[in-house]
């Protein structure tokens, strides 16, 4: 392949470092590894954190007092690649078609990250130092909820400490295009157990005196929103910020969080 940085790209997109399957454990941790010797090559100082489960990769420059501190987020798992047979090519041995790279990972979120990457590398060639400090944080949990990462960001939040957090793991609005996100939707997810009668019951006997447990979830359900789309569960807005220009600072470590593309 005629471009190095492609070709790099594509060992990074051939581990199969899918989080959610404990067979590909080692896969995963290969993967962080990979990342890892990527980031020590191009100058930065970059240690791979084990968790509970898969590791945390962070790297950072020579931080100086008096500038601004950027962190850059990423995740270097992948989903699984169920079904296989719907594939056009292997998940794991990138195709290059019409300009468009076809892999897992491609887009999330490995090319993302490998984009940041190149540009930290080229930036550090051209000018020799980055005029910001600069933490590269690349987990390997997002696409199981980042199980660990709360209690990793806890433990080391002195040295996580930052301005700006520029998260890359969004689309584009078309090629070429820079494109910002500043709006995303979480989520949040419960289980919830409604029980009935242990026995079936005649529905015109007791059918207006016993509630269906389905009937019970529906209402639930409908219950978690009102007509125009908003959540209605008391206190669900109490500690949900309005960022706009002057806001106070809220949160211990990070004062804006924005998507990138």
């Amino acid at each position: 392949m005629s471009d190095p940085r492609v070709e790099e790209y594509f060992q990074f997109l051939r581990f199969p470092s899918i989080s959610t399957d404990p067979e590909r454990a080692g896969d995963v941790a290969n993967c962080a590894a990979w990342v890892a010797a990527k980031l020590n090559r191009i100058g930065l100082k970059a240690e791979v954190h084990p968790t509970a489960r898969h590791p945390i990769v962070v790297a950072r420059n020579e931080h100086r007092p008096g500038r601004r501190t950027v962190m850059i987020y990423g995740h270097y798992d992948v989903q699984p690649v169920d079904p296989v047979e719907l594939w056009d090519s292997p998940p794991f041995d990138p195709q290059l078609k019409d300009g468009i790279v076809f892999a897992r990972g491609s887009t999330d979120n490995k090319g993302q990250i490998y984009a940041h990457i190149l540009g930290l590398e080229e930036t550090l060639r051209e000018k020799g130092e980055l005029p910001v400090n600069l933490i590269v944080l690349v987990e390997g949990e997002e696409e199981i909820g980042s199980a660990h990462l709360e209690e990793f960001l806890e433990s080391h939040s002195e040295d996580l400490r930052c301005d700006v957090i520029a998260i890359s793991d969004t689309g584009m609005i078309a090629p070429g295009v820079p494109t910002f996100t500043y709006g995303l939707r979480g989520i949040g997810a419960l289980e919830i157990k409604v029980t009935g009668p242990s026995t079936d019951l005649h529905s015109g006997i007791y059918g207006g005196a016993v509630a269906n447990p389905a009937a019970a979830v529906a209402r639930l359900v409908a219950s978690l929103h009102d007509a125009n789309g908003h959540v209605a569960v008391p206190g669900f807005y109490d500690d949900v910020a309005r960022w706009s220009r002057g806001s106070k600072r809220r949160g211990r470590n990070c004062r804006l969080a924005m998507q990138t593309s």
